[in-house]
C-alpha cells in the first residue's frame, strides 16, 4: 500500500475516534445524534475510499445506500426529539 493511502486511512480512523468520543461524552441527546450522523458520514467516506483502493465499485453503491438510510434515520430521530412523532 502506498504511504498516501495509509495516511488517509489514519485520518479517517482519527475522525472516527473523535466522533465516538463525542457520542459517548455528549451532554445532550442532540449532541449524540450529531455524532451518530458524523459516524455515518465517516463510514460512507471509508467505503468510498475502500472502493477506490481495491478497485471494487460495489462499495460505492453500498455507500450511497448507506448514506441515504443514515440521512433518513437522522431525520427520524430529530423529528422524534422535537415531539413530532
Amino acid at each position: 500500500m502506498n504511504v498516501f493511502f495509509i495516511i488517509i486511512m489514519g485520518i479517517i480512523m482519527l475522525a472516527g475516534v473523535f466522533a465516538v468520543i463525542r457520542f459517548v461524552k455528549g451532554p445532550t441527546t442532540a449532541d449524540r445524534v450529531v455524532a451518530l450522523d458524523n459516524l455515518s458520514t465517516i463510514v460512507v467516506a471509508t467505503l468510498i475510499f475502500m472502493g477506490f483502493v481495491f478497485q471494487r465499485f460495489i462499495y460505492i453503491d453500498v455507500s450511497l445506500i448507506y448514506a441515504v438510510l443514515g440521512f433518513i434515520g437522522v431525520l427520524t430521530i430529530a423529528r422524534y426529539l422535537e415531539g413530532g412523532i
